[in-house]
């Protein structure tokens, strides 16, 4: 089983968590991408979608099924999404397509957060990955002065803009030992928008795709 037919593979085993006649809140990226594929063979039983990132949006519409704001959404029962790095905990490193504070929003809002990986994103500790953070552009060079002081070594993220109108720093060499203490520490600095720890709001389950099948933590 390839990589592709892993993501598929989780991205249908995601589909019993979603509540018939509710709203489902749709995160970023390849996997995610596998999930909305497979939402759309059952969207006449779900009342729409909140939608992480406008990316998600169209791929949303694309398929015909309504996309709603946040704001407009109440109650939301559900999140899935996928992630760059996850482990056991059911903490996560998140951002590699950009999107991890709209992603970070909609999980919170949601009673239950599925993440769906392939079992070539599961690891005992975080931080291989580059650490994605959101940075308020005038204040990029003060949150990278601070990262290199915590140990990082920060990298712009050449030509690539949020949908927040914002910059991404990838954050390689941070030694992620205690997730939600650094996803705290991070956000005190100024101009941080938010960062791709996925650790003081972790996922309630983990779906991991392998040759095996899908393992459920």
């Amino acid at each position: 089983m390839d990589r592709d037919e892993k993501k598929r593979a989780v991205a249908r085993a995601a589909l019993e968590f979603v509540v018939p006649g509710e709203l489902v809140g749709v995160g970023t990226g390849s996997t995610a991408n596998a999930f909305i594929d497979a939402l759309a063979g059952i969207k006449g039983r779900i009342d729409g979608a909140v939608a992480s990132s406008e990316a998600t949006a169209a791929r949303l519409a694309g398929h015909g099924i309504r996309v709603v704001a946040l704001n407009a959404a109440g109650d939301l029962p559900l999140y899935v999404d996928g992630a760059d790095e996850a482990t056991r905990h059911r903490h996560l490193l998140k951002g590699g397509g950009g999107a991890l504070t709209r992603e970070k929003i909609v999980a919170a809002a949601a009673r239950t957060f599925v993440c769906v990986v392939d079992d070539s994103k599961l690891v005992d500790r975080l931080g291989r990955f580059p650490l994605p953070i959101e940075v308020i552009p005038m204040a990029r060079g003060l949150v990278a002065r601070a990262l290199v002081g915590l140990g990082g070594r920060p990298e712009r993220r050449e030509g690539f803009v949020t949908d927040n109108g914002n910059e991404i720093l990838d954050v390689h060499g941070l030694d992620v030992l205690d997730p939600p203490t650094l996803e705290s520490e991070l956000n005190q600095i100024a101009g941080v928008v938010a960062n791709g720890l996925f650790a003081r709001r972790a996922a309630d389950v983990v779906l991991v795709g392998s040759a095996d099948g899908v393992e459920r933590i």
